[in-house]
């Protein structure tokens, strides 16, 4: 028996992959087109991938240069300020997700494991007033399987009750990693996990 849902944010509760890769190319549109595509086509297939991770990428992988962490940041920042805006607004709300959870956070245990930045996300929930659902909303830069774990051991939650919802490679992983139970949404690509999750009124735990 399901008592325990961990959430992926985004792609599963907010739709903001299409904020996010349009951040990206403002973000380095001094750099070559072409390197900041390749950026862009990454974003989208690695969805539950950090910011953090994600500007490391372009310049170790795609670029082919060392950054620092303190560059990482910088940039990181100079990111959240251009989606900002685009970020607060609530269309981009996912309707069903947000039925699910309002129908049913007293029936099971809710938590947050995302890629979104930990202070933006816990900001982002509460001007939508999210927060009350959820027993705890963790982001990057921590690794989601390293979030997963801590919420298993902090809150002795039994790996055999508990399920992880996400919409990337990412949150199958990290659910791996955890051996916990995945369902995977909004990205048919994981289907071939098993559980995948069409429509939220019909999903059964």
């Amino acid at each position: 028996m399901i008592k325990n849902i961990l959430w992926d944010f985004d792609g599963v509760i907010l739709d903001s992959m299409k904020i996010k890769g349009d951040g990206f190319v403002a973000l380095f549109d001094a750099y070559e087109k072409e390197k900041v595509k390749l950026l862009e086509e990454y974003h989208y297939a690695n969805g539950g991938v950090s910011r953090f991770e994600k500007i490391k990428y372009f310049f170790n992988s795609i670029l082919g240069q060392e950054i620092s962490k303190e560059m990482i940041e910088e940039f990181a920042f100079k990111f959240a300020t251009i989606i900002e805006q685009k970020l607060y607004d609530k269309s981009n709300l996912i309707e069903e997700t947000l039925n699910f959870i309002e129908n049913n956070y007293q029936k099971y245990n809710f938590h947050i494991v995302s890629g979104a930045e930990h202070d933006e996300l816990n900001e982002l929930c509460k001007y939508f007033e999210l927060s009350k659902y959820f027993k705890s909303i963790d982001g990057s830069p921590t690794k989601k399987d390293i979030l997963v774990k801590n919420i298993l051991k902090k809150y002795e939650y039994k790996k055999e009750e508990t399920v992880l919802i996400g919409d990337a490679m990412t949150d199958y992983n990290a659910s791996a990693a955890n051996e916990i139970k995945f369902y995977g949404f909004n990205n048919s690509d994981l289907k071939r996990f098993g559980n995948y999750i069409d429509r939220f009124e019909d999903l059964k735990l």
